[in-house]
C-alpha cells in the first residue's frame, strides 16, 4: 500500500541519497506532445542532492536529447517527477513530484549554487535542475526484479572531457555551446531548449539536428476544449427527453 507525504521524510532521505540510478519524467503541455522518461546514473552524492525537506537538485548532463529542459522552460509548465527503485534489499519505489527550474552551466546562478553546495561539476555538465517538491510517494514495488550493481559507465565523462581538451587546444568546433546549438536547441515537439544553445545557433548559423526520421506519429487521443459535434447532439437529445 502506498504512503504519501507533503515533504521528503527523514526515513527516506538516506535511502534516496544511496541510489545509483533514478528516472526523470516530464511532458509538454500539449496533449499531442511526447511524454519523456530519462534515466540518470552516477555515484551517490555526486549527481543528486537534497537541499531541504522540499527541495532537491540533480546534475543534468549533455546528451543528444533535450526534453526535460524544454518541458521545464515551457511557460506554465515545469512539471517533473523523479522515481527511485530498490534493486537490492526490501522492495521500494519512491516518487518525488514537483516543479523544476534550470541553472545553466557558466551562469552566475549555476556557479553560486555549485559553490554553496560543494557540487563537483563533471565534464559535459549542461545544467543543474532544482526541483521544489509538493508530493512524495513511497510504494512497495513487489514486481521489480533484483539487480546487482556492477560499475558506472565512463563513456559520457570521457567523451566530453575529450571535447573540452580539444577546445582548449584551439578546436572551436568542440565548444560545448556549439554542441548544444546542434543537438539541444529544440525538443522533439519543437519546443525551445537549451537557451545558450539557441543563442549560439542563431549567432553562428548552426542548423539544429532534425529530431524525427519520417513523419511524427499522430496521437491516438486528442483533447479539445468544449464538446465534439456528436457530443453536442447527444446532450441536446438528453435535454429534450428530460424536458
Amino acid at each position: 500500500m502506498g504512503v504519501f507525504y507533503e515533504t521528503i521524510p527523514e526515513s527516506l532521505r538516506q535511502w534516496i541519497l544511496s541510489q545509483h540510478v533514478f528516472w526523470v519524467a516530464t511532458a509538454p503541455l500539449s496533449p499531442a506532445g511526447h511524454v519523456n522518461v530519462s534515466p540518470k546514473g552516477g555515484p551517490p552524492g555526486e549527481i543528486f542532492g537534497l537541499v531541504d525537506e522540499k527541495t532537491f537538485w540533480y546534475l543534468d548532463m549533455s546528451g543528444s536529447g533535450n526534453e526535460t529542459i524544454s518541458h521545464l522552460l515551457e511557460p506554465r509548465n515545469g512539471r517533473i517527477t523523479i522515481q527511485f527503485n530498490a534493486f537490492v534489499g526490501p522492495p521500494k519505489i519512491v516518487r518525488l513530484w514537483g516543479h523544476g527550474r534550470i541553472l545553466e552551466n557558466r551562469s552566475k546562478a549555476f556557479a553560486d549554487f555549485t559553490k554553496l553546495h560543494s557540487i563537483k561539476v563533471l565534464p559535459g555538465t549542461r545544467t543543474i535542475i532544482i526541483v521544489d517538491a509538493h508530493q512524495v510517494g513511497s510504494s512497495c514495488g513487489f514486481s521489480v526484479p533484483y539487480y546487482d550493481f556492477k560499475d558506472y559507465r565512463p563513456i559520457l565523462d570521457d567523451f566530453f572531457a575529450t571535447k573540452e581538451r580539444r577546445y582548449q587546444e584551439g578546436k572551436e568546433e568542440d565548444r560545448l555551446d556549439r554542441y548544444w546549438a546542434f543537438k539541444n536547441a529544440y525538443s522533439i515537439d519543437g519546443l525551445p531548449g537549451m537557451p545558450s544553445g539557441l543563442v549560439t545557433g542563431q549567432k553562428e548559423k548552426i542548423e539544429p539536428l532534425k529530431k524525427f526520421v519520417g513523419a511524427p506519429a499522430k496521437p491516438k487521443y486528442v483533447y479539445t476544449h468544449g464538446f465534439r459535434s456528436d457530443q453536442a447532439i447527444m446532450l441536446a437529445v438528453i435535454c429534450f427527453l428530460l424536458g
